[in-house]
């Protein structure tokens, strides 16, 4: 069976298993991107409040599953992409927008190899492949930057890339 077929199509909700560390709740996201001719591509996907600009799939990391299932679980559901999880790009701490909490937040990298049709959150969420200079425009978290920041520059530095 293939593994599109084998997700859910309806995104988890709830709190209940979520992870925290030190009283931080741990999110985890993907930085989904290609390689398209010789020139870097990332997909930034809406916020769900609208007019809230764009970001990186990211969410709660939950107890019953590992943090490259749980960011593998975030870019299905938000962004709709399927690919190889790479290794982590970091770890950040960082305080909600909407409320005084503070996260624990999980980057990785996610080389796309599918894009879906249909995905859990397509209602709610817009997606667009971007340049990086345009991503870092558009992005609202810095966190996130930063961790953009990190892959452009692991990719520059592997000797297969073509970037």
């Amino acid at each position: 069976m293939e593994l599109k077929n084998m997700i859910s199509m309806v995104a988890r909700s709830g709190r209940h298993l979520q992870r925290y560390n030190h009283g931080q709740r741990q999110v985890v996201g993907c930085i989904p991107y290609r390689i398209k001719g010789s020139k870097l591509e990332v997909l930034v996907i809406s916020a769900q409040r609208k007019g809230k600009g764009m970001l990186f799939p990211k969410g709660g990391w939950e107890s019953d599953e590992s943090i490259v299932e749980a960011a593998r679980r975030e870019s299905v559901e938000e962004a709709g992409v399927l690919g190889t999880i790479e290794g982590e790009l970091g770890t950040w701490c960082f305080k909600s927008k909407g409320n005084d909490s503070y996260y624990e937040g999980h980057m990785f990298p996610l080389l796309v190899k599918e894009q879906l049709e249909y995905w859990p959150e397509k209602e709610i969420r817009q997606r667009a492949w971007v340049s990086v200079p345009k991503a870092k425009e558009v992005c609202q978290y810095s966190w996130m930057r930063e961790a953009l920041d990190l892959l452009v520059m692991r990719l520059e530095s592997t000797p297969s890339s073509n970037l």
